[in-house]
């Protein structure tokens, strides 16, 4: 996360913000599970900015 947020941070919107700030509050081994696709992202959390995270740990681009 920490690099995903140095990397992007400067061109996320508000609302891509608020939704980045809600990621990190959830227990880091549910968010591991979505990112490496061990487990389905529920689709509250399925969003633009989530799939933008997942492919930057997975070494694609993710500007925006």
């Amino acid at each position: 996360m920490g690099r995903f947020a140095e990397a992007t941070l400067d061109c996320l919107t508000s609302d891509e913000l608020s939704e980045l700030e809600r990621l990190i509050e959830l227990p880091d081994q549910d968010l591991l599970i979505w990112l490496i696709g061990e487990a389905e992202v529920p689709a509250e959390y399925d969003t633009p900015l989530f799939r933008k995270l997942r492919a930057f740990n997975r070494g694609r681009d993710a500007a925006p």
